[in-house]
């Protein structure tokens, strides 16, 4: 059923934001079909959504692994580092309202002083990463991998820098718009769409001053193929700044349950292959970066450690708003939302696949704890690299 068939104009038919449907299904009003379908999002021919959303690519995500991921072998990886647009773009076609709705708008994780509100927490390590690369205003700095904005957003307020967003995502890049609109940056914040393997030639050589890069790079085929073309639009002397997804260097490939802990990891968050944190180390400086600072900051000995909202223990949250993002991730919590998923997928109001997106979430969730525990993976590598000046 159409938005146009239950007269609602479908320029105006936008998703219904997910936490305003979980709060529908917990409250005592019960709503007829055609008022839930009412809030769908309007679609077109087949299985495309007017948001961008695509439901065949939602519902294939999770026929790129294997059922068991201790089967995997080299062929999947392979398929998916070739299909990695199609891996990306299905993950986060499902998977970018519960972000939202669990998480935030920064898709992205962050260290914690005791005491810490999460949000604090997520500006801070986007203040970081710009103090750490010294933005200043009048900079033109590119976003590689965007998500919905919340970094773009915040980094620009916090630095008075003019920001680039790219995203491959479209779905991703109308939300990004309509945040950014809606909080009065659209002049100072503005959305491409794009291809991170092919940014020169979207952009130019020598177009950015600054490029940063948060949790995004990890989806690309290949690291020293993102690095390239980072290092291609960037101003001679311009800097590169980046928190990276690695296995570190405690992971071992061939011992098998490290192995299916990367496999369990690209599987609940939508990447081709998980790779080791010297790999994004000998990339940048393959590509001709000089890497003037890096550090894993997982190693910091933290109180609380990055994982904490993940492991779902409403006991550790550091505020008292922080209990109600931490219960979304409790086993109760969990259960209320992936209800919610299943019957709004059985109506029609999701594209179908978005419950399998949802699952594989909670697969991320725990190997991302345990990935952490063991100190064999780590979501934020810093590096802060320069392009040599032209006299250099």
């Amino acid at each position: 059923t159409t938005c146009r068939s239950l007269n609602v104009e479908p320029t105006k038919a936008l998703c219904t934001p997910f936490l305003h449907v979980i709060c529908v299904l917990l409250s005592p009003c019960i709503l007829t079909s055609a008022s839930l379908l009412a809030m769908s999002t309007d679609l077109v021919p087949a299985t495309y959504y007017t948001d961008g959303r695509q439901e065949a690519r939602v519902e294939n995500y999770t026929k790129f692994w294997q059922k068991d991921l201790g089967k995997e072998g080299e062929a999947d990886n392979q398929n998916r580092v070739e299909s990695y647009t199609d891996v990306v773009n299905g993950y986060y076609d499902g998977a970018t309202e519960l972000y939202e709705y669990g998480w935030a708008q920064s898709f992205h994780f962050s260290r914690f002083y005791k005491g810490e509100a999460f949000a604090a927490s997520l500006a801070r390590h986007e203040h970081y990463l710009a103090a750490q690369m010294s933005l200043r205003p009048g900079m033109r700095v590119l976003d590689v991998g965007c998500g919905v904005g919340g970094p773009a957003r915040e980094i620009a307020r916090f630095a008075d820098v003019t920001i680039v967003g790219l995203n491959n995502n479209d779905f991703q890049i109308q939300r990004a718009r309509k945040y950014t609109k809606m909080a009065g940056l659209d002049g100072q914040v503005t959305f491409a769409k794009g291809d991170f393997m092919n940014l020169a030639e979207q952009f130019g050589a020598n177009s950015f001053d600054a490029v940063y890069a948060i949790e995004a790079t990890v989806h690309a085929p290949a690291w020293e193929g993102v690095y390239g073309e980072i290092m291609k639009v960037l101003k001679p002397g311009g800097v590169f700044g980046v928190y990276e997804w690695c296995m570190t260097d405690a992971w071992d490939p061939s011992i098998p349950a490290h192995k299916e802990l990367a496999h369990a990891i690209e599987f609940g968050n939508g990447i081709p292959e998980m790779r080791p944190l010297k790999q994004a180390r000998e990339a940048m400086v393959k590509v001709g970066f000089a890497i003037e600072h890096e550090e894993d900051l997982a190693e910091r000995p933290d109180v609380v450690p990055w994982y904490y909202p993940l492991e779902g223990d409403i006991w550790k949250a550091q505020t008292a708003w922080d209990y109600f993002t931490v219960w979304r991730m409790s086993w109760s919590g969990k259960l209320v939302s992936h209800t919610a998923i299943r019957f709004m997928e059985g109506l029609g109001l999701l594209p179908k696949g978005t419950y399998d997106v949802g699952e594989s979430l909670k697969v991320a969730a725990d190997a991302l704890v345990r990935g952490g525990q063991s100190k064999l993976f780590t979501p934020m590598y810093l590096a802060i690299c320069r392009k040599p000046a032209l006299s250099e």
